[in-house]
C-alpha cells in the first residue's frame, strides 16, 4: 500500500519523510522549491529526543498524477488550500482511499467530504512542532502526538506508525481533541507576534498572560456551542489558563512535565511570515471569532489578535515585548 503525503510542506514532509526512512512505500507531492532542497540534499529528519535518520532518495511529485496510486493519503496543505486540494484530487483518488486532514483547525474534514464523496476522509491533528531547517532538514521540536479518527486502514497501517517513532492514536470522535488542539494552538498567533523561539515566548508570563485570555475565551464559546475539549495533557483544558498565568518558576516546574520543547521550536505562523506567505490565523484565532459569532457573542482578545496578525501579514509589527501585548489585548 502506497502512502501520499499531499502538500507537503515542513510536516509532511517529516511525517512522510519518517514513514519512508521505516520502510513504507511514501510519495510525496507539494511544491517546486521544495521538490529542488529534496533533489539536492535528500531529507533528513531529527527530533527532539536525539533520533537523526535520511531518505536520500525520496519521491517528490510536483504534480497531483500520483496520488492516484495511493491507498492512504496524508493531507497536510495549509488550511486556505483545502478546496484547491480537493478538487485537484477528487478526479485521481482510488475509490474508497482513505484521506487523513492533518490540518490546523476544525472544519476541513467537512469541506474535504462535501467535495470527496468517494473517498473515506478522517479528521486527524498533529501535536507536535516541526521546524524547517533548510537544505531538506526537517526537526521535530516538540513532544506530541498524531490522531485520527479511528477506521480500519488507519489500524492495518498502524505498524507503519510504529516503526517511524509516530504512534497514531485512534478515536471514536475527534471532535473533542480538535477543540483541545485548536486551544493549544491560540499560541500560534502570540508567538509569531514575539518574535521569539517558543521556549523563550513560554517563559515569560505576560505572553503567557496573553494566551490565558485567548484560551479563556475558546472554552467559554466552546461551551456554548456544547463542545467539550479532551484532556490532551496531564491537566484538564480548563485548567490550563490558570497555569499559564502562574509565576515563572510555578509554570516551568509544571510546564516541564506536561511538553518537552526544543530550544529550536517556532510557530508554524512565525514561519509564515517570515517567508512573506499568508497565514493561518482565521483557521486558528479567527476560528474562535467566527464560532462565538455564531453563538451569539463575541472573543474580543482573538479578534485583536487576528488583526494584529493581519497587520503583520501586511509587514506590521512582529516584535511586540510581552507586557505591550498583553496590554493591547486588554484594551
Amino acid at each position: 500500500m502506497v502512502i501520499c503525503v499531499y502538500g507537503a510542506g515542513s510536516v509532511g514532509c517529516y511525517i512522510g519523510g519518517r514513514l519512508a526512512a521505516a520502510g513504507a512505500e511514501v510519495v510525496f507531492i507539494g511544491r517546486e522549491r521544495t521538490a529542488r532542497q529534496l533533489t539536492w540534499h535528500g531529507l533528513t529528519l531529527t527530533d527532539w529526543r536525539g533520533a537523526e535518520l535520511r531518505v536520500p532518495e525520496p519521491r517528490y511529485e510536483t504534480t497531483p498524477g500520483a496520488v492516484a496510486e495511493a491507498d492512504l493519503v496524508l493531507l497536510t496543505v495549509k488550511s486556505a488550500a483545502t478546496a484547491d486540494a480537493a478538487v485537484e484530487m477528487g478526479p485521481l483518488l482510488k475509490p474508497g482511499a482513505v484521506v487523513v486532514s492533518f490540518q490546523n483547525g476544525m472544519r476541513n474534514t467537512e469541506k474535504l467530504r462535501d467535495l470527496l464523496p468517494g473517498a473515506a476522509v478522517l479528521p486527524g491533528t498533529v501535536g507536535f512542532n516541526v521546524v524547517n531547517r533548510g537544505a531538506g532538514w526537517f526537526h521535530g521540536a516538540t513532544s506530541g502526538d498524531l490522531e485520527a479518527q479511528a477506521h480500519e486502514t488507519l489500524a492495518a497501517r498502524a505498524a507503519d506508525f510504529e516503526r517511524a517513532g509516530l504512534p497514531l492514536v485512534q478515536h471514536g470522535d475527534m471532535r473533542g481533541v480538535q477543540a483541545a488542539k485548536l486551544l493549544l494552538n491560540l499560541n500560534n498567533a502570540v508567538n509569531a507576534l514575539s518574535g521569539l523561539p517558543l521556549k523563550e515566548e513560554l517563559s515569560q508570563r505576560a505572553f503567557r498572560r496573553c494566551l490565558a485570555a485567548a484560551q479563556r475565551e475558546a472554552l467559554a464559546v466552546f461551551a456554548a456551542a456544547g463542545i467539550a475539549p479532551a484532556k490532551l495533557t496531564p491537566l484538564p483544558p480548563r485548567w490550563i489558563p490558570a497555569l499559564l498565568s502562574a509565576p515563572d518558576a510555578v509554570f516551568a516546574k509544571a510546564a516541564a512535565r506536561m511538553l518537552a520543547i526544543d530550544p529550536l521550536a517556532r510557530s508554524s505562523m512565525w514561519e509564515d511570515l517570515e517567508a512573506g506567505r499568508t497565514t493561518e490565523v482565521d483557521h486558528l484565532n479567527g476560528e474562535i471569532v467566527a464560532l462565538a459569532r455564531a453563538h451569539g457573542s463575541r472573543a474580543p482578545v482573538n479578534e485583536r489578535l487576528v488583526a494584529l496578525v493581519r497587520e503583520a501579514e501586511g509587514g506590521g509589527r512582529r516584535d511586540w515585548a510581552g507586557e505591550d501585548l498583553l496590554a493591547e489585548l486588554r484594551r
